[in-house]
Parts: C-alpha cells; structure tokens; sequence
C-alpha cells in the first residue's frame, strides 16, 4: 500500500482523556499529508468519553485519510447496548461512558457516535508497518488473526520473539513510557491513570507526550 508523502503518526490509548488529546495534537500539528493512525480505546475510565468521540469525529472530517482502530473498549461497550457482557463492561470502567451519554435519565448515544464505533478496523497495514490494538498471536497471519486476540491479547504478544515481517505498533497495555525496538512500537503510555499520552512518528520514530493532568 503506497504511503502519503507526509509523516505515519499513531496515537495511543485515551479513555476519555479530552484535554490531553487536544493537547497532543496542539503539538504534533497534523498536516494535510500526514496520515495518523489511532489505535482504540478512546473510552472509559477518564472524564469525558463523549467529548473524545466528538473530537475524533470532528477530526476525521479534517482529516479524512485518518485511520481509527477497534479497542476492547470499544467492543466491550457495542456489546453493553446490544445487551452482552453487560457487567463485564461496567467492570471494566464502563460506567464513566454510560454516565457521559445519559440524558434525562436515559442512556442516549448519538446515532453519529454508534456509527463511529461500528466503522472501526481491526487492523491497518502498510508496506511497512502493521498497527493493531493489543498485538497479533505468534505465527498466525494477520488475516487469520481472532478479534479476541487483537483486541486482548497480552503475555503471548509481549514475551514472543516471533516477527510478522513488519514493524507491529500496538497500544492497549499501559507501560511508563513508549516502547520502541526494531520491531515494535507500543504507545499506551497510561494517560488515564495520570501518566502521558503519546504520538509516534513510527518512521522517523519521534515521539510527542503529553502529561494526563
């Protein structure tokens, strides 16, 4: 797949962290030919889910080639309104999001927010570079990859030295600082248990954080 001419960006895990969001992409200062890559999670457990999903929203018609990537998250909250896994969701810091959405009463999600939500992707793949939620499941294709992997998966992507041909950018397990190493790249740097937000120029490998406070 051809590349944009600009910079490859990937923003980690927010959970509902608005201001820090806003504040990175203050920084990073997208282009027109620039293409960024969120990798899920942009509810839950932070202050204001709704107002990220508004923001993303709002980006995306700036900046259309953006791409948006399935979290858990995310999954585990189209399962809460389709009456699944209800109390696995709330157990999983569900209930800030369900309380951003409620009104009058009732939990009213906006029919552009369940859009969004339903339009995720499981992966992204350049010539390069293959960026998922959580992580792959050692010697399995991509293509062949379960949904419970790339969005869970944790020990068995971490501890494996198995390659994939390409550079794996992930997020979905917090570590104090991104990781960078030939290849991987791992961005959820815990901004909504008071650490950073980070966004990496995966080519160049430069990096942009913001603290969560």
């Amino acid at each position: 797949m051809k590349q944009p001419a600009g910079r490859l960006l990937a923003v980690g895990d927010i959970h509902g962290c608005l201001k820090p969001l806003q504040q990175l992409m203050n920084q990073v200062a997208p282009k027109e030919e620039d293409q960024i890559v969120f990798l899920g999670d942009y509810i839950d457990r932070g202050p204001d889910s709704r107002g990220v999903i508004d923001y993303l929203l709002n980006f995306h018609d700036r900046w259309p080639q953006t791409v948006f990537l399935k979290g858990n998250h995310e999954a585990m909250l189209l399962d809460f309104v389709a009456g699944r896994e209800q109390l696995l969701y709330l157990l999983n810091g569900g209930e800030t999001t369900l309380f951003s959405y409620r009104e009058e009463g009732r939990l009213q999600i906006p029919e552009a927010h369940l859009q969004f939500l339903h339009s995720l992707r499981l992966y992204f793949e350049t010539d390069q570079y293959l960026f998922v939620h959580a992580g792959l499941r050692p010697e399995i294709p991509i293509e062949n990859q379960s949904e419970e992997d790339l969005l869970w998966i944790r020990e068995e992507f971490l501890s494996s030295a198995y390659r994939w041909g390409k550079t794996v950018v992930f997020g979905h397990t917090p570590m104090p600082k991104p990781h960078l190493t030939t290849d991987r790249i791992g961005l959820d740097t815990g901004a909504v248990y008071g650490y950073t937000l980070s966004c990496c120029d995966v080519e160049r490998r430069k990096i942009w954080t913001v603290p969560a406070s």
